[in-house]
């Protein structure tokens, strides 16, 4: 397991705008996957490894994130909130909080990924590497979307190319998005502007000759990053494809409640659900919680989000509904992606995702930190 002193930083700052619509009501980091944001998972993963002094980054709807961490207990992590008026860059803001990662070794993660890599193994062989940085690569098909990069005989990076096109890949081995850190880093990047890893940090170290470390790990990863990825992510979570810490799901734990539901494949149900016997759900479904599905309803291979009602006679497929939206009697819906409360004001959003933060019994100690 990682040490105590190790620190990181989860990047949530970004607007999302491939999730739109989804990110017109909550912000990228706290779209839920199997019922849970995409950034609690990331926190669970590093309380999982012992790591619990955490910043994070905050750019779009930032005063989401902090209240609805408020509400999760649990966790017992000390938490870092710091708000980027403009973006600057993924390094950029590794740079705004930089007062909170000082003095200790690190991990950057993004706040959209869902994964299961072992982090205390990236950290302890970027610690018996001696570089000032480390980058997680995982071998990937499609090396287009990644940076990937080129390794010697020991493991340290020899050349980085972002997003290269197929033919002229230096190799398939893509960043993750994952990165161990020295607080050194710090002096190679510039005090202001905006700055990237891939475009600009790295490449500068390896001009420098600076040690660039590169570690092959193994296990899921995946972001949310279109609502293609955000569906195919949620369902391997509810299959068990992904190792990661997931909530209750009523409909194996109180088979009862739904003993005249005809499910079909894989259904994860959140807590104080209303769905009427009849209701067919065929292949993965994710219901949130306190939902309502009328009689004879059909989903196939829906996200449902929390406070959803589904009339009576609805056909569903391939659909992702957002928040408290409502879905006609008889209706036919097929490969949309449907949120009615985009305009909802900040209060009742927040509302929202209180009524699915799971309170397990814990008392919680951490502390929440904002910083301007």
């Amino acid at each position: 397991m990682a040490k105590d002193n190790t620190r990181a930083l989860v990047l949530a700052a970004g607007v999302g705008t491939r999730l739109d619509p989804l990110t017109k009501s909550v912000p990228k980091p706290l779209v839920p996957v199997a019922n849970r944001p995409v950034m609690e998972h990331v926190l669970r993963l590093l309380k999982r490894h012992n790591i619990n002094d955490i910043s994070a980054n905050l750019h779009y709807m930032a005063d989401m994130i902090p209240e609805y961490f408020q509400t999760v207990q649990g966790l017992e992590q000390n938490l870092h909130f710091v708000k980027e008026e403009v973006l600057s860059g993924d390094a950029g803001g590794m740079r705004a909080c930089r007062k909170h990662l000082q003095g200790s070794t690190f991990i950057v993660l993004m706040g959209d990924i869902i994964t299961d890599i072992d982090l205390s193994f990236l950290i302890s062989r970027h610690k018996r590497s001696g570089a000032l940085a480390s980058i997680a690569l995982k071998s990937v098909e499609d090396v287009q979307h990644f940076g990937v990069a080129r390794l010697d005989k020991n493991g340290l990076i020899q050349e980085f190319q972002e997003k290269p096109k197929p033919e002229e890949a230096i190799s398939n081995l893509a960043s993750t998005g994952i990165y161990v850190f020295e607080p050194q880093i710090f002096d190679y990047v510039p005090r202001a502007g905006n700055y990237m890893f891939g475009k600009e940090l790295f490449p500068k170290l390896l001009r420098m000759g600076v040690p660039l470390n590169g570690v092959r790990v193994l296990g899921h990863w995946a972001d949310i990053g279109t609502i293609e990825t955000y569906k195919q992510t949620s369902f391997d979570a509810i299959n068990g494809v992904i190792d990661i810490d997931m909530p209750n799901n009523t409909c194996q734990s109180d088979r009862q409640r739904y003993r005249q539901v005809n499910v079909q494949g894989t259904a994860h149900i959140g807590k104080d659900c209303r769905i009427s016997a009849g209701v067919r759900l065929i292949g993965n479904n994710i219901i949130g919680d306190n939902c309502s599905i009328g009689p004879g309803a059909v989903l196939e291979d829906c996200i449902v989000w929390s406070g959803t009602t589904i009339g009576g006679d609805a056909n569903l497929k391939n659909c992702v509904l957002g928040h408290d939206s409502a879905i006609a009697a008889g209706s036919h819906h097929q490969d949309e992606t449907i949120v009615q409360g985009a305009t909802a004001d900040l209060d009742t959003r927040l509302a929202r995702l209180r009524i699915h933060a799971d309170v397990n019994g814990f008392m919680s100690n951490r502390r929440m930190n904002r910083s301007a």
